[in-house]
């Protein structure tokens, strides 16, 4: 699976762009985000809050649509992780 990073988050992971490999025919988005963080530590501070759970203002997306963590992936698929952006 692969990871468009967005923002600070690419920043933080070093690349725009991860590959991660999840081994379970039943993984899920959650398992994936736990695969890039697993390659990317940093990351963990940036979407995961101190009990463990992805921060409200992250956005999950799996091939352009909203995506809970406990929806199924697949290898093909095309995850991205925003941040909070602001600006005009």
């Amino acid at each position: 699976m692969e990871w468009k990073l967005f923002a600070d988050l690419a920043e933080v992971a070093g690349a725009r762009t991860v590959r991660v490999d999840v081994a379970d025919a039943d993984a899920t988005v959650g398992d994936a985000l736990d695969a890039l963080v697993g390659a990317h530590p940093a990351l963990e501070s940036r979407v995961f809050g101190d009990d463990g759970e992805l921060y409200d203002h992250i956005n999950v997306l799996r091939n352009g649509e909203a995506a809970a963590l406990g929806e199924a992936a697949a290898a093909g698929d095309e995850l991205a992780l925003f941040p909070p952006v602001s600006g005009g």
